[in-house]
């Protein structure tokens, strides 16, 4: 398996809704990337001034992440596609 190194967080897309809240549906061509994303591995944190940072987010979280995040990464592994993004880009937990 994939293990992120510092403050990189591996995600896996997790589809939109594909209707509005008026019932109308929205064809998968019209549709925007899915900006939530469930944790699949985490790292062990950032360093700063010689001291290691805890990670916010854990193994199973279900995350809502910045659409343009500077740190987004699409990869492949073991031919599936996942995103490798900083802690910093995740923009909260969903309950």
């Amino acid at each position: 398996m994939f293990k992120p190194l510092n403050n990189y967080v591996l995600l896996e897309r997790l589809p939109e809704e594909n209707k509005t809240a008026g019932g109308i549906i929205i064809p998968d061509t019209a549709k925007e990337k899915p900006v939530r994303g469930r944790v699949i591995a985490v790292g062990d944190g950032e360093i700063q001034n010689g001291n290691r940072i805890a990670m916010s987010v854990a193994v199973g979280d279900i995350v809502m992440f910045a659409k343009w995040a500077s740190s987004l990464n699409e990869v492949k592994i073991d031919g599936n596609d996942f995103i490798l993004i900083k802690e910093t880009d995740i923009l909260g937990i969903l309950k």
